[in-house]
This record gives structure tokens, C-alpha cells and sequence, in this order.
């Protein structure tokens, strides 16, 4: 019994590495330069370990946590690489989890 083409192709497409790291157009996509979410994110990290005010702190977290939710979405959308879709999808559980739990 052989199975379809179609599903081996699939196979080994989902267990290559090339697959997952690069983009459609064949360019790897596995680091780029922060965008604008990512650098407020980082601002955020740092002014967090500053010495705020109760309602400061409280701010540059919701901040913080607000960037990081933009960035998973745009990640999961608009990803290069299969493996960027996928690490928006955790980023942005992992942030969705966080908030609730809060």
C-alpha cells in the first residue's frame, strides 16, 4: 500500500527546517529588526525596572502587555515563516493567559 503523493509531500515539508525558517519568496526569516511594537515592548521592560510609582508601574505594564499582544498579532497574521506565525500564536496565548490570570 503506498500512500498519496500529496500527503508525503506535506510530510516532508512540515519536518523541514528550510520550511519553517523561510519566507515564500525563499529569504530567511528567522530574525529581523524589532518593528514599533516590539521597541515599545522593550521600552516598557526597561522602564520597569525604574523605580515608578504605584500607578506608573501599573501603566508601563498595561503598556507593556498591550505591545506585546500588537506584536503577537501582527506576528500570527502577517508572519514571514511558519515558524513566526507560530511563535506570535504562543506569544500571544501566553499574553492572553497572563491577563486573565492577572
Amino acid at each position: 500500500m503506498t500512500s498519496s503523493p500529496t500527503l508525503d509531500t506535506t510530510s516532508a515539508r512540515l519536518t523541514s527546517g528550510s520550511w519553517w525558517f523561510r519566507s515564500s519568496d525563499g529569504r530567511l526569516t528567522l530574525w529581523q529588526p524589532p518593528n514599533a511594537a516590539l521597541c515599545v515592548w522593550l521600552v516598557t521592560v526597561v522602564l520597569g525596572r525604574c523605580d515608578l510609582s504605584p500607578s506608573h508601574t501599573t501603566a508601563v505594564t498595561g503598556i507593556r502587555h498591550g505591545a506585546l499582544l500588537v506584536w503577537a498579532l501582527d506576528e500570527v497574521v502577517r508572519g514571514a515563516s511558519p515558524f513566526r506565525r507560530v511563535l506570535g500564536a504562543v506569544v500571544l496565548a501566553a499574553q492572553l493567559v497572563s491577563l486573565l490570570h492577572g
